[in-house]
């Protein structure tokens, strides 16, 4: 029998540079481990970053899986490719650390992970890995401003829509701006509500889960993409409704206790329902092919 299953069920690949993988895992862990206990510190606490942890355990975790097929590619080092992408993620990370921009000094480990990817193994290594550092995209914090400028019409839309339909129900709803008041009460949909979270997050599970079912249509893949948008609106929207009928109906307490984090947790689960029936119903316009697993399971 031959060996091979059991040895690529190791921790390692056989054969694996011991001191080479040693040393990078050093540097990353010298790099990046404190811009991540930073981050645990500060926005990975808030409901606009949550996402975050999640996005990072599991990239770590794709990475992971493909460390066998990656380490069984011939190597073919693309070293001035290899040269400029190890020298613009250092020039990136190097700013961000400095000026405290998170987009940039986050962002670095992407382009340092393509950069050894190709610095070992050429463009066939950066190419098995490129779906767990394009995962990473989506734990990245955005700048400030362009959440602002984003969230903002958000609210307003989440604040339009929401008070319309409550109004054609026949509750006692109205609306200045993104406040909403109900009865004697008066409701702010704030930036956790707006749906940008949702929509970052829903967009990542889409993807970790196109990836997982391996589909290979492009058309397909940019369509369930593009609906997993206004399925998050739609979340959103009914998230911001279930708070203003549970506020009308049992008060304020009620509405900002537990069952304001608990709405947020049903309607996403609400959403992922939706997206896998978005998923079957694509079915009847694509024809549902797949393809073979890139790595396996540990």
């Amino acid at each position: 029998m031959s060996a091979l299953p059991s040895e690529r069920q190791g921790l390692l690949p056989a054969g694996a540079d011991l001191p080479a993988v040693v040393l990078v895992l050093v540097g990353l862990l010298a790099a990046y481990a404190p811009e991540y206990l930073e981050l645990s510190r500060t926005i990975w606490r808030t409901d606009e970053q949550g996402h975050g942890p999640i996005i990072f355990v599991v990239s770590l975790w794709l990475l992971y899986n493909l460390r066998h097929t990656l380490a069984e590619l011939p190597s073919r080092p693309a070293g001035v490719s290899a040269a400029v992408v190890l020298l613009l993620g250092s020039l990136l990370y190097v700013v961000g650390r400095s000026q405290d921009i998170w987009i940039f000094s986050i962002g670095s480990q992407i382009w340092m992970l393509a950069g050894l990817a190709l610095l070992f193994k050429g463009w066939r290594g950066l190419r098995v890995i490129w779906f767990p550092l394009f995962f990473m995209i989506f734990m990245v914090p955005l700048p400030e401003a362009l959440v602002a400028s984003v969230t903002a019409p958000l609210k307003m839309a989440v604040s339009y829509v929401a008070s319309n339909l409550l109004y054609g129900l026949g509750l006692p709803v109205g609306r200045s701006g993104v406040t909403l008041t109900v009865g004697q009460y008066q409701l702010l949909v704030a930036d956790a509500c707006a749906g940008l979270n949702s929509m970052f997050t829903l967009e990542a599970l889409g993807m970790l889960y196109m990836n997982l079912m391996r589909y290979t249509s492009v058309a397909r893949n940019v369509t369930l993409a593009l609906t997993l948008v206004p399925i998050a609106f739609c979340a959103n929207i009914g998230r911001v409704m279930i708070l203003v009928l549970v506020t009308y109906f049992f008060g304020d307490a009620a509405g900002q206790g537990f069952v304001h984090g608990f709405a947020g947790m049903v309607l996403f689960m609400l959403a992922l329902m939706l997206m896998l029936l978005v998923d079957k119903l694509l079915n009847l316009f694509f024809k549902p092919e797949r393809g073979a697993a890139k790595g396996k399971p540990a």
